[in-house]
């Protein structure tokens, strides 16, 4: 009566342009290069050192353990190392739970 009915009209066909494919992928791009720099890249970092350290470990060489377990390494085999704790107390680890290298004379220090 007084409301005339409304029709809805199509919408004219868009072109698809190539930069709006590209402009809706870079957002994604961009994240996964700031993942890389801020994570993934310094843990590969991480591993390559500690790899390095576990291969350069030597007999008599002082460790700290990822447990916090201080001592002299006494035998290394291919995937344990067995440390001295205290005197004649020697436990075995694995290689991997080795955490750092300490200098030389730390063990009477502390």
């Amino acid at each position: 009566m007084l409301i005339s009915n409304a029709f809805a009209q199509a919408a004219p066909a868009a072109a698809q342009d190539p930069m709006s494919s590209i402009t809706g992928v870079l957002p994604l791009i961009f994240m996964f290069v700031v993942l890389w720099f801020l994570m993934i890249r310094p843990q590969m970092k991480r591993a390559k050192e500690h790899k390095a350290l576990l291969e350069g470990l030597q007999k008599n060489d002082e460790v700290l353990t990822q447990g916090g377990i201080v001592g002299k390494v006494v035998s290394i085999s291919d995937a344990y190392v067995t440390v001295e704790v205290a005197a004649n107390t020697q436990i075995i680890v694995q290689k991997q739970a080795v955490g750092a290298v300490l200098p030389k004379g730390t063990i009477k220090s502390i």
